[in-house]
């Protein structure tokens, strides 16, 4: 099965074109001004275009020294045999051999953004652990390269090299006007061949390949291949909108399916980089999870499936501190509609520190809106995530009653020890589930611990029958539990209530 994987070796950069870029792409821009019929069939030529632009794209060579490791087994051997002696001493001098530090050299691609301050862009992954980077031009020069900043989160690096004299530079373009269907032309390195220019259109825009939290990518069938990653892929007017980092492929190389960082996300995380040799990103403090169709449903928004459902805040985050809750679902952020779960981090993160903005929720069924003062989630990345709410002692619980497959005890110290529970947890435990029950089909556990039922506290067995029962009664087909797990994790899950 084909999977997306980063185009190593490669590296993409980004660059700051100048105002004859302009000219040097007016005559293809007359050629796509024709009527629609004549556009239909592409470009007439991209050749004034990419020669002007060629100059400003590089290869990215790096080497590292990286310690060898013992790859030969000894063979086994029966004791006392007359080659014990000649293996031991064969198999020794190989894996010392393997053991000795030797150096590994990769290509990628990259572009200047900044031609008197000889800034680079290229991917992370390209430049990841090198101890020597050279960036190569078109004219055969090549220059030592300083690593300025990375972020491993969009797989960006900034370089540094220091010039005799003015490099060609590109810029950036707006990502976001782009179209699915409008021409774009790809320069770089691929299979260490040197200034190889590409020709493709957008396929497919804001493209999630789990591949990182900000997933937001320009989909492109312009030929890439490893080797191209860190390079530009550019507009007809020679400005880039995107840099080149992940293809999917079945056998490593190309089949039309490519991936590109959209400038306007990349160009945030690089004027961080240049100023500070970091980021510097918003974070909000909350665990999110998607609204699905039943949790909808279950939390009477009909079938409205937009926003971020919060399943669990970070102590003492920012969140916490403006009073959201576990349970409210985040509808709008800044202004900004919350169309599905992964576009909220994404929000956050492009948003400064200390910005305090409108966060409108949807809780129990109302809006609500709350300002929340942004806090940096460089400063949290080591925080652990956990609910130290409800640390109330519970009420002495019914042991051994089932509901909805459940069968609910009492949260005790033997339980703990049993489960492995944290302290910090707090509700009813559940201690089995039943085979084929409405919770095993949603994948809960035993020693999972119920904390609230339809957003209603719960610290008794008794308390988690009435509510489920108190649903089933108003006709409601599911019961919405939040779940934590041993480690005090919390997830929503909406479990179906049987006839």
């Amino acid at each position: 099965m084909a999977v997306a994987t980063r185009n190593m070796p490669g590296a993409r950069f980004l660059t700051r074109a100048r105002p004859m870029l302009a000219g040097l792409a007016a005559g293809v821009l007359v050629a796509l001004g024709a009527p629609v019929a004549s556009q239909a069939q592409g470009p007439v030529s991209v050749a004034d275009l990419a020669e002007g632009l060629a100059d400003a794209v590089v290869n990215i060579s790096t080497s590292q020294t990286v310690q060898g490791e013992r790859t030969v087994p000894l063979p086994q051997v029966p004791d006392g045999s007359p080659f014990q002696e000649f293996f031991e001493e064969f198999f020794n001098q190989q894996n010392r051999e393997d053991d000795r530090p030797r150096r590994v050299q990769s290509l990628g691609s990259g572009f200047v953004i900044d031609g008197t301050a000889g800034i680079i862009i290229t991917n992370n992954h390209v430049i990841e652990g090198a101890d020597e980077i050279v960036a190569n031009f078109n004219d055969g020069t090549k220059l030592k390269a300083e690593l300025i900043g990375t972020d491993e989160k969009t797989d960006i690096a900034v370089l540094k090299v220091t010039p005799e004299k003015p490099l060609v530079d590109v810029s950036f373009g707006d990502s976001d006007k782009i179209r699915v269907g409008d021409w774009v032309m790809a320069i770089g390195n691929p299979f260490g061949l040197g200034g190889t220019v590409t020709v493709g259109i957008v396929s497919a825009r804001n493209r999630d390949i789990n591949s990182g939290p900000y997933d937001n990518f320009i989909q492109t069938d312009a030929s890439i291949n490893r080797g191209n990653s860190g390079g530009p892929l550019f507009d007809m007017d020679g400005r880039v909108i995107g840099i080149n980092t992940a293809i999917i492929s079945p056998s490593g190389g190309s089949i039309g399916i490519g991936f590109a960082i959209p400038a306007n996300t990349a160009t945030r995380i690089i004027a961080q980089l240049r100023e500070f040799g970091e980021t510097r990103r918003g974070w909000l403090g909350v665990r999110i999870q998607e609204v699905t169709e039943e949790i909808a449903e279950s939390l009477d928004r009909g079938t409205d499936t937009s926003g971020a459902l919060v399943a669990g805040l970070n102590e003492g985050g920012p969140a916490e501190a403006a009073g959201i809750q576990p349970g409210d679902i985040i509808l709008e952020f800044a202004g900004k509609k919350v169309a599905t779960m992964r576009e909220l981090p994404r929000m956050v993160a492009e948003s400064s520190i200390g910005d305090a903005v409108d966060v409108k929720l949807w809780r129990k069924g109302e809006e609500v809106t709350l300002k929340v003062e942004l806090g940096r989630l460089e400063e949290a990345a080591e925080a652990a995530e956990s609910d130290k709410s409800g640390t109330d002692t519970p009420e002495p619980a019914v042991t051994d009653e089932e509901v909805l497959g459940m069968v609910l005890s009492e949260l005790d110290d033997e339980a703990r020890a049993k489960f492995g529970i944290s302290e910090e947890v707090t509700g009813v435990l559940v201690s089995e589930v039943a085979a084929g029950s409405p919770a095993e089909e949603k994948r809960i556990e035993a020693g999972d611990v119920i904390k609230e039922v339809a957003q209603e506290p719960v610290a008794t067995a008794q308390e988690v029958i009435d509510a489920v029962a108190a649903l089933k009664a108003e006709g409601r087909r599911l019961a919405l539990l939040l779940l934590a797990n041993p480690d005090g994790v919390l997830r929503y899950v909406p479990v179906r209530i049987e006839d």
